[in-house]
Order: C-alpha cells, then structure tokens, then sequence
C-alpha cells in the first residue's frame, strides 16, 4: 500500500471498479420486513447509489487502483410508507490497508437507524453539498464526507478537518427538513453528534489516537511488533480524558464496534502487564465489549 502523506476525499458506494475514482465499495440494498417488497425496485435503488458516486468525484486527487478505500454498505428497507417513501437503517463500514500487508485494519463500523426517504423507480439521485435536495443523498453525501475525515486523519495529524467542514454543510442544510438524524435534540446517536463529536475540542485527543494508532502503530507492525503495540496502547490511553469529558459518546462506540476483535488479536501475545494496563482502561472507556477484552487476557 502506497503511504498517503496527506489523504484527500475517500469514498463510494459501487460494485463495479469502472470509473472509480477514490474508493473500491460494496453496497447491497435488502428488505427482509417487507411484505411486499418488489426485489426490481430495490435492485434500481442499488443502482442509483452506484451511479450516485460514480458519476461524481468527491475530492480533486487522483487515486490508483491500489490506493483506494474499501468500504462496505448495507441498506435495510424496514417499511415502505407508499410506493416511493422508504424507511430504514444504513450500515455503514470502513476499513483502511495497511502498509506492507494485505490486512485492512477496521476503522468505523455504525448503524443509522434514522434513514427515511424518497425514492422513484430508475431516477438519478442529485446532490450538492451546497444545498438540501432530498434526504437520501444528503444521507450519502454526509457519510462520504465524515468517512473521508475519518480516513485522513488516520493519515496525517488532523487531517480530516476540510472534509468535516463539508460534512457539516450537509447537517447544516439538513436542520429545516421533516426527517429525523439531523438535528441536536433528537438523540445522542445520530449523524449531527457524530459530525459534532468530531470536531469538538474535547475530541482532539480522539482524532489523534486515529493518526498514531494506524499510521504510527499498524503501519510499522511488520517492522517492530512490540514497539507497534506499545504506540497502539499509548494512543487508547489518550481517549481517557475523552471518556471522561463525554462518557459513552456515540463516536467512541462506533470506533471500538469496529477495534474490539482487532484488538484482542494484536494483544493477545503481549506481556502480561502490557495487556493488563491495556485492559484496565478498555474496561472504563469500552464496557461494552469486556468479555472479548477478558479473552485478550487470557491469550483465548
């Protein structure tokens, strides 16, 4: 994998390599609560989403085939309201290589469960990060956006930043609109938190974990492993102060949904008081995922 110094704009959301610019991806669009779900309808929608992102760039670089992102998407239609109005939930993943192996390292792994929308049958999906045109592709453009600040952070020390700023255009374009996700006093785990999160100060410490975990960390595993585990576990311990300001934020949950099983691996053959400092403060910051990080213990 060659090392981006600084990355630009990385995202998408198709199946077909042709006309790719910046990301390798995978979409699929299911309906399993549907009664009467027509499967050419859905198939149609997959295909607008490709189109959507390979018919439009989302940075000014170009990308070799070996430098792009892999992300993967799954689109779950829980309802449909009337023959174009769909509700549901988007998952979205993404993980970046790393250098000198043929391992991606996961980085983000989230549910929106507040994805409602309009879709006609066969029509282009339009969007501009200037202006709110309809709620599915400010969906997509909110995530291409925050996916690329994720991503180049992990490159370069808050390198994320100008991608975030467009991100939060589209929430700001999105504040009047009738759907939920958008907006502060919703809920703590939807897209407007996990833009704002971002950005905030008390987060800085977050972001850095992001460039010292994976470029300094992962990206020199296959130089010196101790020494690797040694950076990766200085980098958790910075999201302290973070836990501590905004316990259980949404962002750290998203981060560790995607970390815990990667974690357990690398750790898994440390000392036993390198594993036993990392646990104690998995265990504050991470409940969630404590007994994958007891099987990290036990070397399991």
């Amino acid at each position: 994998m060659p090392i981006r110094i600084f990355l630009p704009f990385t995202f998408c959301l198709l199946l077909s390599p042709i006309r790719a610019q910046e990301f390798n991806c995978q979409v699929s669009v299911i309906a399993p609560q549907v009664a009467n779900a027509q499967p050419g309808v859905f198939r149609a929608m997959e295909t607008a989403i490709q189109e959507f992102y390979q018919t439009r760039r989302f940075s000014n670089r170009n990308y070799a085939p070996e430098e792009r992102l892999d992300i993967n998407l799954l689109l779950t239609i829980n309802s449909q309201v009337d023959q174009t109005r769909y509700e549901g939930s988007l998952q979205v993943i993404y993980a970046r290589p790393v250098y000198g192996t043929d391992y991606n390292t996961p980085i983000l792994d989230l549910v929106d469960i507040d994805v409602q929308f309009n879709y006609l049958e066969n029509t282009q999906i339009e969007f501009t990060p200037e202006r709110h045109l309809n709620n599915l592709s400010s969906i997509l453009g909110f995530y291409a956006y925050f996916v690329l600040g994720v991503d180049a952070d992990t490159f370069s020390p808050m390198g994320g930043t100008e991608y975030y700023n467009l991100a939060q255009d589209v929430v700001n374009n999105a504040q009047n609109v009738a759907e939920s996700g958008w907006k502060a006093f919703e809920n703590q785990r939807n897209r407007y938190w996990l833009l704002d999160n971002q950005v905030q100060a008390v987060f800085r410490p977050f972001r850095e974990m992001l460039y010292d975990y994976h470029r300094l960390g992962m990206d020199t595993m296959t130089e010196d492993v101790a020494d690797s585990r040694r950076v990766i576990s200085s980098s958790i311990e910075k999201l302290k102060t973070v836990h501590q300001a905004k316990p259980a934020s949404y962002n750290l949950q998203v981060f560790f949904n995607a970390k815990y099983n990667e974690l357990v691996e690398v750790f898994k053959p440390a000392d036993p008081s390198e594993k036993t400092k990392l646990f104690n403060t998995l265990q504050i910051i991470d409940p969630g995922h404590i007994s994958q990080y007891q099987n990290m213990m036990r070397g399991s």
